[in-house]
């Protein structure tokens, strides 16, 4: 398996004269009572990259935190939860997933009424929108069902989120199939799309940290809008790992998500200008 490496001048870079939004909008869709920081994350990630970042929650205390939110981040913008599809419609990349509900409790084997609300959400919503640039991320990926997965879309597991839909399949199989591409998160991650399987390799680093894999999903997300999807992939991981390394190397474990936020964007003008 060939290992990735980003070349400069590889990725979109943002041109000048041209309108608000041109250099990318992206849909960010989660969150949850529980889980309310993981969109945020993601959004802080993306908002940093692309001109608009629209943030929807079926959750209304999620709206409350997101209006809080915004009074120290003013780079997103939060949409009524009846007017996403408008803004999907508008956008060049959808994610969904971070910090969608499964269930209310840990350790429960069936959904309850959290978990049917997100399953009803995401295939509704991917089966409405089939032929836009998706990323679908943590909860989302444990209630779906495999057959709501668009053509081209990007999935995000963790070894948990990839077992649940997929079993015992070796993720070659599951791109093939199913005609997506997958980001296979690990010490070692692993993106196959249908073609082709590449393989991002890490020192041996912890990557146990809360956060990490809603900051992946931003960056994905934020890059997508104006790049194909398997280098989006193969390209955001590739990021990520040198952020990790480079904040092991100055701090050691010592480093949460939002150090990862705040050092995202010194390893994307460093790595992907072509300057």
């Amino acid at each position: 398996m060939k290992e990735f490496v980003l070349k400069k001048g590889q990725l979109y870079q943002p041109k000048s004269g041209l309108r608000k939004g041109e250099n990318g909008q992206v849909v960010i869709i989660g969150g949850s009572s529980l889980f309310h920081g993981a969109p945020l994350l993601s959004l802080k990630v993306a908002s940093r990259i692309v001109d608009m970042v629209f943030f929807a929650t079926p959750e209304p205390s999620v709206g409350k935190v997101a209006e809080n939110f915004k009074s120290k981040l003013f780079s997103f913008i939060w949409v009524p939860w009846g007017e996403v599809g408008d803004y999907i419609k508008k956008s060049d990349a959808v994610l969904i997933g971070p910090g969608l509900m499964r269930y209310r409790r840990e350790g429960k084997k069936s959904f309850d009424d959290l978990g049917k609300k997100s399953k009803e959400i995401t295939e509704k919503l991917l089966s409405q929108f089939p032929n836009k640039k998706w990323i679908i991320d943590a909860g989302a990926l444990q209630v779906m069902e495999t057959k709501f997965i668009p053509k081209k879309a990007i999935l995000t597991p963790n070894k948990r989120e990839y077992e649940l839909p997929f079993g015992g399949m070796k993720p070659q199989e599951v791109a093939k199939r199913y005609q997506c591409i997958l980001v296979c998160k690990n010490r070692e991650t692993i993106i196959c799309s249908p073609e082709k399987s590449q393989i991002i390799k890490s020192k041996e680093i912890p990557l146990t940290k809360g956060g990490i894999g809603d900051v992946l999903a931003g960056l994905v997300v934020a890059l997508l809008a104006k790049n194909p999807p398997f280098l989006s992939a193969c390209a955001s991981s590739w990021l990520m790992m040198k952020v990790i390394n480079e904040l092991f190397e100055e701090v050691g474990t010592s480093f949460n998500a939002d150090d990862l936020v705040n050092k995202i964007p010194k390893i994307l003008k460093k790595y992907a200008s072509s300057n």
